[in-house]
């Protein structure tokens, strides 16, 4: 036996049972992150789609947002959408 590995039990077995534990408590923690990271990615991939689409169609009826929003108009669109935004939202805190 190699008294100089770590494995080697020479009178500490406390400290090959702690490294053990943390080892698992590792191993979880591990587990735990790459579980979160599939669902993190699941989830950008569902955005992506999303956006991919949505400029699918503005390039089909060749819409240049851009150009749209710079018109006389636009700003006083965007207000109306979060007045009937905020609008939803109240409406929703109401009901019962």
């Amino acid at each position: 036996m190699d008294p100089t590995h770590p494995a080697t039990d020479m009178g500490n077995g406390s400290s090959l049972t702690e490294t053990q534990a943390e080892n698992e408590r590792l191993r979880t923690r591990v587990a735990s992150l790459e579980a979160e990271l599939v669902e993190t990615q699941a989830r950008t991939n569902a955005i992506v789609a999303q956006t991919q689409e949505r400029v699918y169609w503005l390039d089909r009826w060749h819409l240049d947002l851009n150009a749209l929003m710079r018109r006389p108009g636009a700003a006083e669109l965007r207000g109306m959408r979060a007045v009937t935004r905020k609008l939803r939202q109240a409406k929703r805190r109401l009901r019962p």
